[in-house]
């Protein structure tokens, strides 16, 4: 049993859903910031009834940090979100939005659902990643308690910062990777439900990656019966 499928069961049968559930057009009409590095943040990434019928559909996620998102452990709602989420399609439109090209990158698709309080510190994130894309799938949030994703000027400091990213169904935030793409959240504890895909300097970063987020989670759960301790989170 792959660590997916220990810490992942599938939900119950969502609400019916037909048609594509990214909605590309409303990625392309959102223009791109650069300050402090390339960035852009869409409000109404998943059509109409998508976002709903996902949130029915998440995975019973029983680790805290991110699994990986192996499409035999999904319902068919999820596998067709993976489907999209690692096509072309969306990759060339973010390609597009910053103005370099992303198809060569392997992807990889991660999921999350609970946050402890020691999640959220700043970071950059690692030089094997060029790019990430952040898909949020929570009903509604009290910012007041942390847990929404700034986007901030050095290491040390949430405040001044220059961009805060409400995690509510449907937002999405996308970034590329540099010296300087500092970001973070105030402390959180409870369910924060996130989609991560990250686009990979290459095929080694991408096994690498995905091996240690399997093997942590795995450990975690069957050796010392604790949550496993997730990378930096988004």
């Amino acid at each position: 049993m792959s660590a997916a499928h220990a810490a992942l069961e599938v939900a119950s049968p969502s609400p019916a859903y037909e048609g594509s559930l990214l909605n590309l057009a409303a990625l392309e009409a959102t223009p791109a910031g650069a300050d402090p590095y390339q960035h852009v943040l869409v409000g109404d990434m998943l059509f109409p009834g998508a976002a709903e019928a996902l949130a029915a559909a998440y995975p019973d996620i029983t680790v805290d940090g991110y699994v990986t998102m192996e499409p035999e452990a999904l319902s068919p709602l999820f596998k067709q979100l993976d489907a999209e989420l690692k096509g072309p399609e969306l990759t060339e439109a973010l390609s597009k939005k910053f103005g370099r090209d992303m198809h060569a990158y392997p992807r990889l698709v991660t999921m999350h659902r609970w946050s402890h309080g020691k999640e959220g510190h700043i970071h950059t994130d690692s030089a094997r990643k060029v790019m990430t894309m952040l898909l949020y799938l929570n009903d509604t949030w009290d910012k007041s308690q942390g847990g929404s994703l700034r986007v901030l000027y050095d290491g040390k400091n949430f405040e001044p910062y220059a961009l805060e990213v409400p995690p509510l169904n449907g937002t999405v935030f996308a970034f590329t990777r540099s010296e300087n793409s500092w970001h973070g959240h105030r402390p959180f504890v409870g369910e924060r439900r996130v989609i991560q895909v990250t686009w990979l300097r290459d095929a080694d970063a991408l096994e690498r990656k995905s091996s240690n987020n399997s093997f942590h989670q795995k450990l975690k759960r069957l050796f010392t019966g604790k949550k496993a301790k997730p990378e930096p989170m988004m």
